[in-house]
């Protein structure tokens, strides 16, 4: 009787110390997509804001943080943050109270960053996220994180 308990103690601190293990390394690593640029920064920032109303979305704001960042009189390199909407996704969750949650990560952000000479795409990985969550959600978010791909198409680096 004793070995079952313990056998059952330690499975149960192994799977633990397992989970907390992926929370805390892998997880966080699989949060963001993250892609190298074929184009540099400014031409980036112009073929995502040319994509994203090719592929029916707008940019309702752009966010120049170098330039945020400037008037506080603190240097850093180049980002800019597109915030991406297509009413039609958005109005899918938004119409429900039990989903109105997530309303926090929206609209859809992309950044447009540079790091040792590089330029750099990265966004949530919203398809993960939405994984967890309802089906309606995740059906909406899935379905905007293939498309803001789709987006990013012409300026990812394969």
């Amino acid at each position: 009787m004793k070995k079952g308990i313990f056998k059952f103690l330690s499975g149960l601190v192994v799977g633990v110390a397992i989970t907390l293990l992926a929370l805390f390394v892998i997880l966080p690593k699989q949060m963001f997509v993250v892609n190298e640029s074929k184009l540099g920064f400014d031409e980036t920032v112009a073929t995502i804001v040319k994509s994203a109303a090719d592929n029916n979305w707008s940019v309702p704001h752009q966010y120049d943080l170098q330039a945020a960042m400037k008037k506080h009189d603190l240097e850093v390199n180049p980002v800019t943050v597109f915030s991406l909407c297509k009413p039609d996704h958005s109005f899918e969750i938004l119409k429900r109270d039990e989903e109105r949650l997530v309303s926090a990560l929206m609209p859809c952000r992309i950044a447009v960053y540079e790091k040792n000479g590089k330029t750099f795409i990265s966004m949530l990985n919203s398809g993960l996220f939405s994984k967890l969550m309802g089906s309606k959600i995740n059906e909406v978010m899935s379905l905007a994180s293939e498309e803001n791909l789709k987006i990013l198409e012409p300026v990812i680096r394969n």
